[in-house]
């Protein structure tokens, strides 16, 4: 009962208007196909085989099971493979929602015509009405009075009390009694009131939280184990197991087909993709279980076929698992045929960002970092905001676009305090800033598939994600881990100690003056050791040092006069001297820009020129990844060790004596399909170019 009511609290019947038709397809002749299939299978063994009386009886019923196929089923395997809210679970997830419903009628008419074969009209009437009664009597009386307590008793926005709790278990059993006692199934009634309750927070991320714990690791486990000890697979006779397990399979076929053929098709979806897809809506759980126990309760199939279809199951659902794992990787569609970099941007045009925040306590260090990239008429900012949020409460993730307006919105949305403050960000910098805000609702296992999707479709340069320090923020540094490993685009992760940031900025309002608490500046450093992630933070730093209020400071670290990356890549250490060169060349004229070299004999040496930076700057950014095997990080970390902010950036994130100051750590996208196609491109954009451009082009290329 507290299954079904908590799949109810997270089926969001919304959900329903967002299915296309190329969708409804999918999901209809998913289900079309294998009823006709095994019924004409199971009529097939009726004519040519002798079958038992109890078995012959129970072929249709198992050849109409093993057709069906669930919303929330599909859902939660979609949610352990992490890939639920990627394309290809986004359309695994509307078809399954055409082939839950279409299920439910099928197995609805299927029961009714049982019924009423008896010429026994007044029972198929007094069925569907007693239904329609109890669903009634659940959404206009039980439900509003569980509403109307929970009103009076704790204010808007707060979090649901204990005894709030109680009173909506204690309407799930009151329903299922309810249920029971007019004849319905027990199930009916909590999943109706389920349903009822809206998905997400408040109401339905809490019963969520207190229910999952005991349901998942408590009462599931008896309820498979008690189900497991009834199970003779001893008693099974070799000639029904084959008649009952070839019926479940070309049931599973006809699922397959129907999946395959269809998206292939109607969406013109890779072949791969629709392997995975058919494969994906063969997997049964405990709502199958639950139907299966349901069909011998009523008599429908004997004991062998339940014996075999919970075989089948398990057979069905553990072989396609690692099929899945290994032909469908998100990832994949995330690599792109050139670099989008800071570095490789073209100068003089719109840079696209994308944003991630998690609270409302990253929006001004996130916004200060913004203003100091100093957008201009000639280069403006387009900022992809992305709010992230975990999925709780609701069996389907959401992206969600915001429209920005001149008014603060005063819908009570968790996402709202966050997009009012860049909405002000956008009118107070019109022209040079554009924001375009989303929603993202998923699970923190794969919410970097949201990240990495709107920065490919968006064709970003840089993702800005925030970092924390706190022990309980183990799962925001598990997605900034997995957008590092496949973002299409460079990443920044920007460290916030404190508030040495000025305290101009109104997070309310999203007003900021870019200046420090003491001076009228802004002093930046950058680290540089070599490397591509190095090339990146020095782009970075450059546009940077464009604005007026911002020194900038490079410090290079050498030994014993030589560069300190010591790879075997002759052509990574010509493109730091090169970049170098040009960057010196190019800041000759600045005043604000300073380049210091620093020699060091190994990793002391370079903790000290570190710990010599000591709240004189505001911001020090650095690249993640460097030579391991360099002199100048001896003792920093072992050469297989992986960190999220590489050896530099845990140093100076972790470091006590950096004070307030604030840290990025940047790394640059160098995931290319080809870089041979890369070349060909940049040649064919540079011709593309005016004169004036092509000697900017070059050198930020570079």
């Amino acid at each position: 009962m507290f299954y079904f009511f908590l799949i109810g609290v997270q089926t969001d019947p919304s959900i329903v208007k967002k299915v296309d038709r190329k969708t409804f397809a999918i999901g209809f002749v998913t289900v079309a196909i294998p009823c006709l299939l095994t019924q004409g299978w199971s009529a097939l063994l009726k004519t040519h085989v002798n079958l038992e009386t109890n078995l012959a009886n129970s072929l249709p019923a198992v050849a109409l099971a093993e057709s069906m196929l669930t919303f929330p089923t599909i859902a939660f395997f979609l949610h352990e493979l992490k890939i639920i809210n990627s394309d290809f679970g986004r359309v695994a997830m509307s078809s399954s929602i055409v082939s839950g419903l279409c299920s439910f009628c099928v197995m609805t008419i299927s029961i009714v015509a049982k019924i009423s074969s008896g010429n026994d009209t007044y029972n198929v009437l007094s069925v569907v009405a007693t239904g329609a009664v109890v669903a009634l009597v659940i959404v206009l009386v039980i439900w509003p009075v569980l509403k109307w307590m929970m009103r009076r008793s704790s204010p808007v926005g707060q979090p649901m009390k204990e005894s709030h709790v109680v009173h909506l278990l204690l309407g799930v059993m009151v329903t299922g009694l309810f249920s029971h006692a007019t004849g319905l199934h027990t199930y009916f009634g909590p999943f109706i009131l389920g349903l009822t309750i809206p998905a997400g927070p408040p109401v339905g991320s809490a019963l969520v939280e207190k229910l999952d714990l005991i349901i998942s690791w408590v009462f599931m486990p008896i309820f498979y184990a008690k189900n497991g000890l009834v199970m003779d697979l001893c008693a099974l006779r070799l000639k029904n197991y084959t008649i009952l397990q070839s019926t479940a399979l070309v049931g599973a076929f006809g699922k397959f087909m129907g999946a395959f053929l269809t998206s292939l098709l109607c969406t013109k979806m890779p072949i791969t993709d629709a392997i995975s897809l058919g494969l994906v809506l063969n997997a049964q759980g405990f709502l199958e279980l639950g139907l299966f126990k349901m069909l011998k309760s009523t008599m429908a199939i004997d004991n062998e076929a339940f014996v075999v279809m919970c075989t089948s199951m398990i057979l069905i659902t553990g072989g396609i698992t690692p099929i899945i794992k290994r032909l469908y990787d998100p990832s994949k569609r995330y690599m792109v045929y050139k670099r989008r970099t800071v570095m490789h941007a073209r100068p003089n045009s719109q840079l696209p960002v994308l944003v991630g925040i998690h609270d409302q306590e990253d929006v001004e260090p996130t916004i200060n970092l913004l203003q100091a990239l100093y957008p201009t008429e000639r280069s403006p900012l387009a900022i992809y905001l992305l709010h992230l949020i975990e999925l709780v409460g609701r069996a389907n993730p959401l992206l969600i676009p915001h429209k920005l307006t001149r008014r603060p919105s005063s819908k009570a949305s968790p996402s709202e305090p966050v997009v009012n403050a860049f909405r002000k960000y956008e009118q107070r910098n019109e022209s040079l800033v554009t924001v375009h805000p989303f929603t993202a609702i998923s699970p923190c296992a794969t919410m970097h598939d949201d990240v990495c999707t709107i920065a490919l479709d968006k064709k970003t340069s840089l993702i800005i994600v925030p970092f924390y320090k706190r022990f309980h923020a183990r799962k925001q540094r598990m997605i900034n881990k997995n957008v590092l490993e496949k973002a299409p685009c460079s990443v920044a992760i920007l460290v916030h100690h404190g508030g040495l940031f000025d305290s101009s900025f109104n997070s309310r309002s999203g007003a900021m003056t870019l200046t420090c608490q003491n001076e009228s500046c802004y002093n930046v450093a950058i680290l540089f050791l070599g490397g591509a992630d190095d090339r990146e933070a020095l782009a970075f730093g450059a546009r940077m040092a464009a604005h007026p209020n911002i020194n900038l400071t490079l410090v290079r670290l050498l030994v014993d006069g030589s560069i300190t990356n010591t790879s075997e890549d002759v052509e990574d250490n010509r493109l730091d001297c090169e970049v170098l060169s040009e960057f010196r060349e190019g800041m000759a004229d600045n005043y604000r820009v300073m380049y210091i070299e620093e020699l060091v004999m190994d990793g002391s040496g370079t903790m000290a020129v570190i710990r010599s930076m000591e709240n004189n700057y505001e911001l020090v950014i650095a690249g993640r990844n460097q030579d391991k095997r360099s002199l100048v990080l001896s003792g920093f970390m072992d050469e297989n060790e992986q960190s999220e902010l590489g050896a530099i950036g845990e140093v100076l994130a972790t470091a006590d004596f950096m004070g307030k100051s604030r840290i990025l750590v940047v790394q640059q996208h160098t995931k290319v399909v080809n870089d041979d196609n890369e070349n060909h491109r940049e040649k064919f954009r540079e011709q593309s170019m005016t004169i004036d451009d092509v000697e900017d082009w070059q050198i930020q290329k570079r």
